[in-house]
């Protein structure tokens, strides 16, 4: 008796229960204890291979957490094996929490993620729903409640994701209402298991005395991945893979520049890794979008994709920089 004639290809997304499901079948047949499973014939597998190289593709290192999440997706694809088999076992917990500093990439891998659960049959909808402490905590008695299962209804079947989850803890203040969220959720993290996945988001250090004064909610929390800050290489080839997505480019003093540029604003204030870079990028389109209407010419392909180091060095991170010129025109204001 193969796998595949007994319907370990039918991807079944919709059930949530991780079992494969035949067409015209509630579920399916169990398999002889003889019998050999080839888990290429699972094709929620070739849809989470899909995803995952999505997740390579759109953020540069963070190995650490793509090792975890792959053997979250492994552990998933093992479980749904063993259920063609008869193997009962208790449904792995999925809840999580996402540590690191601004722009390390925290929402897109929870993106992924939900993709990847879905497609494992663990969720039966692939979305996010993100919110913050003001969309669960209520302003009076009462006002708590209403609000928390409202967001948790809209997540109902996917992810809730919430970030900078450690303001909803406020043990200073005797009359907030935090603390009435926090027991929600840990009702529904545990009743709702089957429907749900909760992934608390924050700084390392503020999340650490968060799940500390929480046991119970950290005890609820089965994977913690942590997203470290990203190199000053790291960090470049980030900015090229967004100057390509917008079909843009770097000449070659552009790309010197910028990278100049990144080594004296990770030393600054409020620097958000990934989204820093963005926002630097953004500027510089605005400088080469004046530079190029001042020139009161016509343009180029080449004149419209090109960032230069003019565009570059118009920033204001290098009004402060006593570090020599790259030479006597180049660091012009556009």
């Amino acid at each position: 008796m193969t796998a595949e004639a007994n319907g370990f290809r039918l991807h079944r997304p919709g059930t949530g229960d991780g079992r494969p499901i035949q067409a015209g079948a509630a579920e399916p047949e169990i398999l002889d204890d003889a019998a050999v499973l080839d888990l290429s014939t699972d094709i929620a597998g070739n849809d989470v291979e899909d995803t995952l190289r999505r997740l390579d593709a759109e953020l540069v290192g963070l190995a650490n957490v793509k090792r975890r999440v792959r053997e979250i997706a492994a552990l998933l694809l093992i479980d749904r094996a063993r259920q063609r088999f008869g193997l009962s076992s208790s449904r792995p917990t999925m809840h999580m929490s996402f540590t690191g500093g601004p722009g390390t990439g925290k929402t897109t891998v929870a993106l992924r993620m939900a993709e990847m659960l879905h497609a494992l049959g663990y969720i039966r909808k692939p979305k996010v729903h993100t919110v913050t402490r003001d969309d669960l905590v209520g302003q009076f008695i009462g006002h708590t409640a209403p609000k928390t299962k409202e967001a948790l209804a809209k997540a109902a079947g996917g992810v809730l994701f919430i970030d900078e989850a450690y303001y909803l803890f406020r043990p200073e203040n005797e009359r907030d209402y935090g603390q009435e969220v926090i027991e929600i959720l840990l009702q529904e993290m545990e009743s709702e298991r089957a429907s749900l996945v909760v992934i608390f988001a924050g700084y390392p250090d503020r999340m650490e005395r968060f799940f500390s004064a929480n046991p119970g909610l950290s005890s609820r929390v089965a994977h913690h991945l942590e997203f470290e800050d990203y190199t000053r290489a790291e960090l470049m080839g980030i900015a090229e893979l967004m100057v390509a997505r917008e079909n843009f480019r770097f000449d070659d003093p552009a790309h010197a520049a910028f990278d100049e540029y990144l080594a004296l604003r990770m030393t600054k204030p409020r620097f958000s890794n990934a989204r820093s870079v963005r926002n630097a990028l953004d500027r510089c389109r605005l400088r080469q979008a004046k530079r190029l209407v001042e020139l009161h010419e016509p343009l180029t392909k080449t004149d419209l994709i090109t960032l230069t180091d003019r565009d570059v060095y118009g920033s204001s991170v290098f009004t402060d920089s006593t570090e020599p010129q790259d030479g006597p025109t180049a660091r012009a204001p556009a």
